[in-house]
């Protein structure tokens, strides 16, 4: 692949929670039009790992419970319906643009401790290929083989017969230039691997409205952590994509056949938008804990601004007789804010103790090109379920 579609490839990747910084003219005023995206570190770890809730818009925060809950609502898994179960998802990346080196990859699993507690841990790794690294001369000094990834632990405990919370801890590690120096204006940069921990701690509730009704809501608020640094300049750090997650379900079992869930989810990055003008030494200054506090109320643009922060994600889940599902839902963010906007398909299929999950997105307007564009993820899942016979 040439150079320039792999540079293209590369600045869409980290564009993906946009990463970018607002456009000023040269008083320092806001520009007509204004697209003001919040910038963040590691965006990758805010992407759906599954098939299942990417294929119902990316929500999930108060879906039914499975493997993925560390991601979705890590409270979720003391509701699980298993003894123990492990899954994987691969995800191709920038497929459209032709890259065929670049790929998402996840594994997760769960154990089941007693009737009101459960354990989980889970791996995210994202390749980004092999990267020419050249000098201001345009002269190739190395290559490079940028990777990131995430490793989670979990517990989550039943506080009543409906309410649930969860804890996670997260290492993290984003390497994107592999320890090489890179050339800049400013001359050259000596780099290394940016490496955080971070928490999230979530909430769950369910109840049985009748005997076929159930309704279910959670929040999660996630990757609060210390800021990412490549290098030793301390005006050089990103704020990990901490956000909050509010959302519920409706579920609706027909009849012994046929099944209907209904989800819908609110999603705000924990991150202060950049200030117009925009000042690198105040910004970076900025605590993580400050700063997800700021994140409610210093929109330049006001509470219409505020407003455009949050993502909506809706999606429908259909499953007949416990064995097919098919998926659809819709996802909505800002043009002023990154712009992406999709919808989603998919299915999946129950057989025996495995669970095989596909989804599909295609985007509904121009803005903010998505890396997922036009792409199948796929899903595995082993759930063993408790055996019945000996629980009696």
């Amino acid at each position: 692949m040439n150079k320039l579609i792999r540079t293209i490839a590369l600045c869409i990747t980290l564009g993906l929670a946009g990463t970018a910084v607002a456009q000023v003219n040269v008083g320092g005023q806001v520009m007509n039009n204004e697209k003001n995206y919040i910038s963040t570190g590691i965006p990758i770890i805010m992407i759906a790992p599954d098939a299942i809730s990417s294929a119902m818009g990316d929500a999930g925060v108060a879906s039914e419970p499975d493997c993925y809950s560390s991601h979705w609502n890590n409270a979720k898994f003391a509701f699980i319906d298993g003894d123990w179960g492990i899954s994987t998802t691969y995800t191709p990346w920038l497929r459209k643009l032709q890259v065929w080196d670049m790929n998402l990859l996840f594994l997760g699993g769960y154990t089941r401790i007693n009737d009101r507690s459960t354990a989980a841990a889970s791996l995210t790794y994202f390749s980004l290929g092999e990267i020419s690294n050249t000098n201001i001369d345009n002269e190739v000094i190395g290559t490079m083989r940028p990777n990131e990834f995430a490793f989670d632990i979990t517990y989550a405990m039943k506080l009543t017969d409906n309410l649930s919370l969860g804890a996670t801890g997260r290492f993290i590690t984003s390497d994107l230039t592999n320890g090489q120096d890179v050339s800049n204006e400013a001359g050259v940069t000596t780099t290394h691997a940016g490496v955080s921990l971070a928490a999230d701690v979530g909430i769950y509730y369910t109840t049985q409205v009748d005997k076929k009704q159930e309704v279910a809501f959670g929040a999660l608020i996630s990757n609060l952590g210390n800021k990412l640094s490549y290098s030793d300049d301390d005006n050089d750090k990103e704020f990990l994509p901490s956000n909050i997650r509010i959302g519920g379900r409706y579920s609706n079992t027909i009849d012994d056949y046929n099944k209907v869930n209904v989800l819908l989810d609110f999603n705000k990055l924990l991150v202060p938008s950049r200030p117009i003008p925009f000042d690198p030494a105040r910004y970076n200054s900025i605590g993580v804990i400050e700063g997800a506090f700021m994140s409610f109320a210093d929109a330049p643009g006001g509470l219409t601004e505020e407003l455009q922060e949050i993502q909506i994600s809706a999606g429908a889940e259909y499953w007949y007789a416990e064995t097919f599902a098919i998926r659809a839902g819709y996802f909505f963010e800002h043009e002023n804010k990154g712009g992406r906007q999709y919808l989603t398909l998919g299915a999946g299929l129950r057989y025996n103790v495995f669970n095989f999950d596909f989804s599909y997105l295609v985007p509904t307007t121009l803005l903010g090109n998505n890396p997922l564009t036009n792409t199948f993820r796929i899903s595995i899942t082993l759930n063993m379920a408790p055996d019945k016979n000996n629980a009696q």
